[in-house]
């Protein structure tokens, strides 16, 4: 595609979603589904009339992890309430690690005894299945939850699940693919959790690194502008840094360095113009980018996912609804016995289940899963169907859901 019918395509694709964003919130539903539909139904329509989107899959995996990913990851960090995720930080690690990888296990057993077929679909393809389901990405809800008043501490709770969870999900699928990709080796449960701790703690104290050495620089800087790109390079670099060349988490790095410019410049220049300008910088980074990966989203759909292997789909789902119910209800009991944790009520159990979509990070992972597995088509299909029911069935349920509970109001 030349580059003057991409800069126009990217143009057209901005001007829908700010047209869409308004009819979305008249119509009441989530602004993240309806760009997916939209992009799904256009290009399904450009395909009818004989014309080619020039979108790959490949090329989004890259779009997605490459150049969406560090800017949502960032825009997070750098924006969240550093001492209430600190506050929460327990509950959340618990969450977004042992829980999330019950939860992987629990999924992957759902999907392997409903395919029920050991030779097409073996264990290893639904431990990559598992791995990739278990990603959240609530950012369908969190903005409605937060305009309705919902609890600080709730939004933290999905939020910086999310955070942590994308992280985890992407090193154990890493470490899942590569089992898949060289059967004859011997891998222990030892070294794969070694290999775990390695990249995810690894991503930490890069992202500490980088974090610092941005935060110095910053300091020397007093334009608005400057100011705000040098977050923006700290964003990419850490996590390219880490992730493509150190082969640490990248999400681990970039969420580090984003806590820690945000900490310290929201601290610096408390009531400043300069800490609205950044803060206003990185919204206007996060709408593209959420507009952009969510038309996208639509336009990789396929019609053939759907016709070939619909019965997938629903197994799927059933095993991500299945491992969500475990995880969040089970998990909630658990972490309350914990004496200095707050009990999680019903009510926020309930939100949690609802609330934990799949997106982004999802469709990635199985768009980057390599066609010489036999099962990679069934394993994509799965990650689409399951990322379209969260996003058209699960996130419309928050706000009735919401006011139901009696949480659409701040209570905190």
């Amino acid at each position: 595609m030349a580059i003057s019918t991409s800069v126009l395509l990217l143009a057209f694709l901005l001007l829908l979603a700010l047209l869409l964003k308004p009819l979305a919130a008249k119509l009441h539903i989530p602004f993240a589904g309806l760009l997916v539909v939209t992009g799904f139904v256009g290009s399904e329509l450009m395909v009818g009339l004989g014309y080619d989107t020039g979108i790959r899959y490949d090329s989004f995996h890259d779009l997605i992890l490459i150049v969406f990913l560090p800017l949502l990851i960032f825009e997070a960090a750098f924006k969240i309430d550093a001492a209430m995720l600190f506050k929460h930080l327990l509950v959340i690690l618990f969450f977004a690690i042992p829980v999330m990888l019950l939860s992987t296990f629990v999924a992957a057993i759902a999907v392997y005894y409903g395919i029920g077929h050991p030779t097409g679909f073996p264990w290893i393809a639904a431990l990559i299945t598992g791995a990739l389901l278990s990603a959240t990405d609530p950012v369908a809800v969190i903005e409605v939850m937060r305009k309705l008043g919902a609890p600080k501490r709730l939004c933290m709770l999905l939020d910086g699940e999310a955070l942590f969870n994308d992280a985890t999900a992407i090193v154990t699928f890493s470490i899942f693919l590569y089992i898949a990709q060289h059967p004859m080796e011997e891998i222990t449960v030892m070294l794969a959790a070694t290999r775990f701790a390695i990249v995810f703690f690894g991503g930490i104290i890069i992202g500490l690194f980088i974090g610092l050495g941005f935060l110095i620089l910053s300091r020397l800087l007093k334009d608005y502008v400057q100011q705000a790109i040098v977050t923006l390079i700290a964003a990419y670099f850490s996590y390219i840094l880490a992730e493509q060349w150190l082969h640490v988490s990248g999400v681990m790095a970039v969420l580090v360095t984003g806590l820690v410019l945000g900490r310290v410049i929201h601290h610096d220049f408390q009531y400043h113009e300069k800490q609205s300008f950044v803060d206003d910088f990185w919204t206007f980074n996060v709408y593209v980018a959420e507009a952009l990966m969510f038309l996208l989203m639509g336009v990789t759909i396929t019609v053939g996912m759907f016709t070939d292997n619909w019965l997938a789909m629903l197994i799927g789902i059933a095993a991500v609804l299945i491992a969500r119910a475990i995880g969040v209800f089970g998990g909630s009991r658990l972490i309350s016995l914990w004496p200095s944790v707050e009990p999680i009520s019903q009510g926020y159990q309930r939100i949690m289940f609802v609330g934990g979509l799949r997106g982004a990070v999802t469709l990635a992972l199985a768009l980057a899963l390599p066609l010489e597995l036999d099962y990679w088509w069934t394993v994509q299909s799965i990650a689409f169907g399951v990322v379209l029911f969260t996003l058209l069935v699960q996130a419309p349920i928050i706000t009735p859901l919401l006011k139901k509970e009696g949480l659409d109001e701040t209570s905190e």
